[in-house]
């Protein structure tokens, strides 16, 4: 919480409330027969954020809300070979969690963010 608080201060400091901060980091996604995506979320102080990440032939893309105070957040995925699906993202600090993601064919991935999306 601290770490959002001083976000939250830095960011009416730097920019005086005028525009938003946005903060990027890596996002890496694991399908259910090994299928590796990476790419990033952008999440914008207050509002919510979008990723997008690509494994090389297909791209999913998605947009969700964040308040504060919400480490549990639900979001549409849509991916442009057709498959579609709903992911919950459990937010461990502001920019860093993990989640899954059940698509419209049945299969369940799992994703991580921040940091420790690189390790994988």
């Amino acid at each position: 919480m601290f770490l959002f608080s001083l976000r939250a201060a830095l960011c009416g400091l730097v920019l005086g409330g005028l525009a938003a901060c946005d903060v990027a980091y890596p996002v890496t996604v694991i399908g259910d027969n090994g299928m590796t995506f990476r790419g990033s979320a952008t999440d914008t102080f207050l509002h919510g954020g979008s990723f997008q990440a690509t494994n090389g032939n297909a791209v999913c893309t998605g947009t969700y809300d964040k308040f504060a105070d919400i480490s549990t957040v639900s979001f549409p995925v849509v991916c442009n070979n057709g498959l579609r699906g709903v992911g919950t993202a459990y937010f461990q600090s502001p920019t860093s969690g993990s989640g899954f993601v059940t698509m419209t064919d049945g299969s369940q991935w799992q994703f991580i963010f921040g940091r420790g999306a690189l390790a994988l």
